[in-house]
């Protein structure tokens, strides 16, 4: 088994057909699909009948709602040699899974690999992204990393214990997992690289009233990830300075909305650098496979 796709999901249906139409559409018979369903009921019932067949597509439940819980559950499960964890609103373009198979049978050492968000309109998706291929490094990582468009060897991810369950959707500190997971890979010397062409298409929300909502959770979790991780003060003060200009911007222009956006921002960020937590060092224990 060459990949296993593990898809935390909760409320959604017919994103996550969607989502598995643009799976069969890669055309490869060396990947499963694990899915894990947060739902109090059966709704995605239909749906695995319907997938399971042609997929290798198999659905754990989970009562404890937290995207990162239900990642690592799906993780402990996995058996493809490269563990990814697609949203379950986004949708992959054709040849995304050869490319990804390509770049780690050119380069043996290479452990996990990104790419950026794509807008369904087109280019590149909401968020800041790195315009050139490269490594990532502790200054990169912030610009080249997004949960749903990386890529691990499964055993690495184990080694690294998965996902932070304190971060995350479902936590105080609600993003920049991806980012904390990828920090600690290359704290242990393994080769991380972002290919700026390795695009999943997922929904355009900056500055909608669900961004807007989330905004200063959000915000901490990536102010937690920059302090606990030990990215330098020159890349924390520009994950400062950007929002603050956003507020000031915003007002001058009469756009309230999106004042209150960045102003969250900010106040979330400011919060997660100065949360006591982010100051002491990861604590993760590796992840067993489940028997």
């Amino acid at each position: 088994m060459r990949f296993s796709l593990i898809v935390a999901t909760l409320g959604r249906e017919r994103e996550v057909a969607a989502l598995l139409d643009s799976l069969l559409a890669q055309g490869r018979a060396d990947l499963e699909v694990i899915l894990v369903d947060q739902n109090e009921d059966d709704r995605l019932g239909a749906i695995e009948a319907a997938y399971a067949p042609r997929l290798g597509l198999r659905r754990l439940r989970s009562a404890i709602r937290n995207a990162n819980n239900a990642r690592n559950l799906g993780l402990r499960h996995a058996r493809g040699e490269i563990v990814t964890f697609p949203d379950d609103d986004c949708l992959y373009p054709p040849g995304v899974l050869d490319r990804v198979d390509a770049a780690f049978a050119a380069d043996p050492a290479l452990v996990v690999l990104s790419g950026p968000a794509a807008s369904p309109a087109g280019g590149l998706g909401s968020g800041r992204w790195r315009r050139e291929s490269g490594a990532i490094d502790i200054v990169t990582v912030w610009t080249s990393v997004i949960e749903f468009n990386l890529f691990l060897r499964r055993e690495a991810a184990l080694a690294l214990g998965g996902f932070d369950e304190g971060m995350g959707p479902g936590s105080p500190f609600g993003s920049a997992e991806g980012n904390d997971l990828v920090c600690r890979a290359i704290a242990r010397g393994w080769r991380a690289r972002y290919d700026v062409a390795l695009r999943i298409i997922h929904p355009d929300k900056s500055l909608t009233e669900v961004a807007v909502e989330r905004a200063e959770r959000y915000g901490r979790g990536l102010g937690f990830a920059l302090r606990r991780n030990g990215a330098p003060l020159t890349t924390r003060l520009s994950f400062l300075l950007r929002p603050l200009g956003g507020v000031a911007l915003s007002l001058l222009r009469g756009r309230r909305h999106d004042a209150a956006y960045y102003w969250m921002t900010l106040r979330g960020r400011l919060a997660g650098l100065m949360a006591p937590e982010a100051r002491r060092p990861a604590a993760i224990a590796p992840l067993t496979e489940a028997g």
